[in-house]
């Protein structure tokens, strides 16, 4: 089940029963219904377990996350070790209870398809946390864990991400897979190894990891680590929360109204303005109204490909805010405020400025760990340089990480590189005019003009770049960049 309209209606049911229970229960309810949530939306997969397999190993990647981010010697750690080990044996128990769904008939189960035998899995996992155990043990005997264990961490889940997100690894993995299950390895396919969510549980443990060896994440429980990282609304489409903002909520659930009007009405708000955008005009543009591969063959006159692109570009932004009002909307249901994620970004005259007002979440984090630490570090070198150069290399490296989140592929990096290079040339553009900018403010005319051309090129500009998004190959794009303008189309 993905977050689907029976999915929200569901949620937002449940968001009730929630207001009646007790005020401490109420992040105890939050992480059973989180860890719930990521096999409820997770899709059936067709090798033998994977669906029920893949989540499970999202979140004993979690818990390990956190045991390399705790303080042992804080004594806000220490105070939190009763419930730490509460909090860990609720998950498994949740996990190995739904693996019972086994002997339930399909109709029925919380899981996608038939989960692998309970003892098994409990074997499985036991294992598993005693060779965890083991190494963690080893490492700090010899003095190694704090120095390397959490770039190490960053670097396995980068590792896992892109083993899952390239193509050629993740089909050689599902064909890995595939034969140890007595499966046809000749239909592999990257589809195999679709763990719905990951992109954001990714970002999500990076940033923890990276907090925590600048020593900037505060002390964290388990409870409120693991429920940060998959919490529900925002699992499968963000925003992207930092988890000293999102622990301060649920700190505060205790003293939570909980049938408070004014929470309740601006979360009906947001989720019938996510519902309107995504279900109506998002699904509507979908319907043969925006850019595919099979339209952008057929298409017969540079006019409908303009105008299939900009039913994509509408079509991406209605569907994607959309998916954010509601998580923001079912957030505030359960007492938590998701961050904004989108302001109107289309209406932006600088490409500087859609970056911070699209997706901004994603955006936040890229300047944040890519963009300003890397900068910083070409900066220090002993033969700096040039600036313009340093520049460049940021915005190229921290869009190619942009797109390729989104997928390993050609042309996602082509689109990543389409912006660093466009956010580039401004940066020239802007600090060379500075000057010429504030005489603009003499001349309120001119202003007007100059602002209307400025949105009319950034929009183009980014509309544009939605072609590399939306093609799957790069022959498919060219041909739909050269028929835009005239040259040629289909074929």
């Amino acid at each position: 089940m993905t977050l689907d309209l029976r999915a929200i209606g569901l949620i937002a049911a449940a968001a009730v029963l929630y207001g009646l229970l007790p005020a401490r229960a109420r992040g105890w309810a939050l992480l059973i219904a989180s860890t719930v949530a990521i096999y409820l939306f997770q899709p059936a997969l067709p090798i033998r377990f994977s669906d029920f397999i893949l989540p499970t190993a999202a979140l004993l990647l979690t818990m390990g996350a956190w045991w390399l981010t705790r303080r042992p010697a804080d004594p806000a750690q220490q105070a939190s070790r009763c419930e730490d080990a509460v909090s860990f044996g609720l998950i498994l128990a949740v996990v190995i209870g739904l693996s019972l769904f086994r002997f339930v008939d399909a109709p029925y189960r919380l899981t996608p398809s038939r989960p692998p035998d309970p003892l098994a899995l409990a074997m499985a996992i036991a294992g598993l946390i005693a060779v965890c155990a083991g190494g963690w043990y080893a490492l700090q005997k010899r003095d190694l864990l704090r120095r390397r264990v959490l770039v190490a961490g960053i670097a396995a889940l980068a590792g896992v991400f892109v083993a899952l997100k390239a193509e050629p690894l993740a089909i050689a993995l599902s064909g890995a897979w595939r034969g140890a299950t007595g499966q046809d390895v000749t239909l592999a396919s990257l589809a195999d190894m679709n763990l719905l969510g990951f992109s954001y549980v990714a970002f999500r443990l990076i940033h923890t990891l990276r907090d925590r060896q600048v020593g900037l994440l505060p002390v964290l429980s388990l409870r409120e680590f693991v429920t940060y990282v998959i919490f529900f609304p925002a699992y499968t489409a963000g925003p992207i929360d930092r988890a000293e903002r999102f622990a301060t909520d649920l700190r505060a659930l205790p003293t939570l109204r909980a049938f408070d009007s004014a929470r309740w009405s601006e979360a009906a708000q947001r989720i019938g303005a996510g519902l309107l955008k995504k279900f109506v005009v998002a699904d509507t543009l979908a319907q043969g109204l925006a850019l595919t591969p099979a339209l952008a063959a057929h298409a017969e006159h540079p006019a409908t490909l303009w105008l299939l692109l900009y039913g994509y570009a509408l079509r991406l932004y209605f569907d994607f805010s959309g998916y954010t009002d509601i998580a923001i909307g079912l957030g505030l249901l359960f007492g938590v405020r998701l961050p904004e994620n989108f302001n109107r970004p289309y209406l932006k005259t600088t490409l500087t400025a859609f970056w911070q007002n699209w997706h901004m979440t994603l955006s936040s984090w890229a300047r944040f760990y890519l963009f300003t630490p890397f900068s910083r570090w070409l900066l220090g070198l002993e033969r700096k340089p040039p600036t313009a150069l340093i520049v460049l290399s940021a915005h190229l490296l921290t869009m190619s990480v942009i797109g390729l989140w989104h997928g390993v592929t050609l042309n996602f990096w082509l689109w990543g590189v389409w912006h660093a290079l466009g956010l580039f040339a401004h940066k020239q553009w802007s600090d060379r005019t500075r000057a010429w900018y504030r005489g603009l403010n003499q001349t309120p005319r001119r202003k007007q003009a100059w602002t209307l051309f400025t949105w009319a090129l950034t929009f183009h500009y980014v509309l544009l770049g939605w072609v590399w998004f939306a093609l799957p190959d790069l022959a498919a794009a060219l041909r739909v960049f050269a028929g835009l303008f005239g040259l040629s189309v289909g074929g």
